[in-house]
């Protein structure tokens, strides 16, 4: 703001501004901020469910609810249709199944781990894989499925 220096009727000299209004603006003007937090909503709404990991499996349909959030990232097991095993996202061997499972039960505190297999995959080899997670060091297994299954309560299948 620009002020000027001006002499009054006694001889002394006084600064004035010009605006009139010499009080600074105390008010907050929050509508940028809105703008930019909607923005960051929509961004994020869009971003989220292009973050879920995973290999493409069919899983099977049941009515089981879904388990108590966990405070560990949980540690997954992927078997394809093709028999293919997935550590998380790498494929590994039957063979060296048991000692990663080792290493990785080492580190780890709890001995959740969640197994996702593929409905069309033959019992056998869903057995074997859950025996060698038993044999690894983790007990606590949970089977992931998609919701929307029959129940099986006798009302309506």
């Amino acid at each position: 703001m620009a002020s000027v220096i001006q002499k009054n009727q006694s001889g002394r000299r006084r600064r004035r501004r010009r605006g009139g209004n010499a009080n600074a603006m105390s008010e907050i003007n929050i509508t940028p901020f809105v703008d930019v937090m909607l923005v960051l909503l929509i961004i994020f709404m869009v971003a989220a469910p292009l973050v879920t990991v995973g290999v493409p499996v069919k899983l099977p349909e049941t009515a089981a609810s879904a388990l108590p959030s966990q405070q560990e990232e949980p540690l997954t097991i992927t078997l394809t249709a093709d028999g293919l095993i997935m550590v998380q996202e790498t494929e590994i061997g039957m063979d060296q199944l048991i000692p990663k499972l080792r290493a990785i039960a080492a580190e780890r505190e709890s001995d959740m781990i969640f197994l996702r297999a593929d409905g069309t995959l033959a019992y056998d080899s869903f057995a074997k894989v859950m025996g060698a997670l038993n044999a690894g060091g983790f007990s606590n297994i949970g089977l992931v499925t998609e919701s929307g299954g029959p129940a099986l309560d006798g009302n309506g299948g």
